[in-house]
């Protein structure tokens, strides 16, 4: 589903996606429809712009969130450096992407989505770690938490940033997708965060990343 306060980028979305194999746009709306739309419909991913005149994406998202089996739900955002990002991320959203992202990638990263990922454009995932308080304090509180994990849970953390489901994850570490769940919920608990976007973008602040900059364009995760 596709959520925008402009005509002309819901039909859009919807042409692009729809010519995609395996994805079908169940129904467009503006945001004051949203929430009633998805209880209708009940699709499994939603694209929210964060910016519309008639209620703002992050009231529809936190409405979204209230719903018995809420879907997952990524931000649409024409700046690289909006920063209403970091409470949309906060409040439940598993990530966002740029308005322009090309179409084929575009398809790419609801398919990512509709396996359980979050998802980030790099562009404005960079933007985000550039222009985020303590961003360049690399031991600060919550990055020095990082020092909590074990050496295992190190590697977990670095290949949820990389994009790996919890089954793909077991199996390059040769370890039991339930184990590497229990794995996942001790980094989240001991990070202090939410969901697996917070830990990757930790994660890549601690430096654990290689440097690369990029917290993923269709970085995945598994539900909890």
């Amino acid at each position: 589903m596709v959520v925008d306060d402009e005509a002309l980028v819901r039909s859009g979305f919807q042409l692009i996606l729809n010519a995609a194999d395996g994805i079908q746009v169940v129904a467009t709306a503006e945001g004051s429809h949203a929430a009633d739309v998805i209880r209708r419909e009940h699709p499994d991913v939603v694209l929210l712009d964060i910016r519309m005149p008639d209620v703002d994406g992050l009231t529809v998202l936190r409405e979204i969130q209230t719903l018995p089996e809420p879907p997952t739900v990524a931000m649409l955002t024409t700046f690289d450096t909006d920063e209403y990002i970091v409470t949309a991320l906060r409040s439940g959203a598993a990530g966002f992407l740029l308005k322009d992202t090309e179409p084929e990638q575009l398809a790419h990263l609801v398919r990512t989505l509709a396996a359980g990922g979050v998802v980030m454009s790099p562009k404005a995932s960079r933007a985000l770690l550039r222009g985020r308080p303590g961003a360049d304090t690399p031991q600060d509180a919550d990055v020095a938490r990082v020092n909590l994990l074990t050496d295992r849970e190190r590697d977990v953390l670095v290949l949820i940033a990389e994009g790996l489901s919890n089954a793909d994850i077991g199996t390059r570490i040769h370890l039991s997708a339930g184990t590497v769940k229990d794995h996942v919920s001790s980094i989240l608990t001991k990070l202090r965060v939410t969901g697996r976007v917070q830990a990757a973008l930790l994660a890549e602040r601690a430096g654990l990343l290689g440097g690369n900059g990029d917290v993923g364009a269709g970085t995945a995760r598994d539900n909890r």
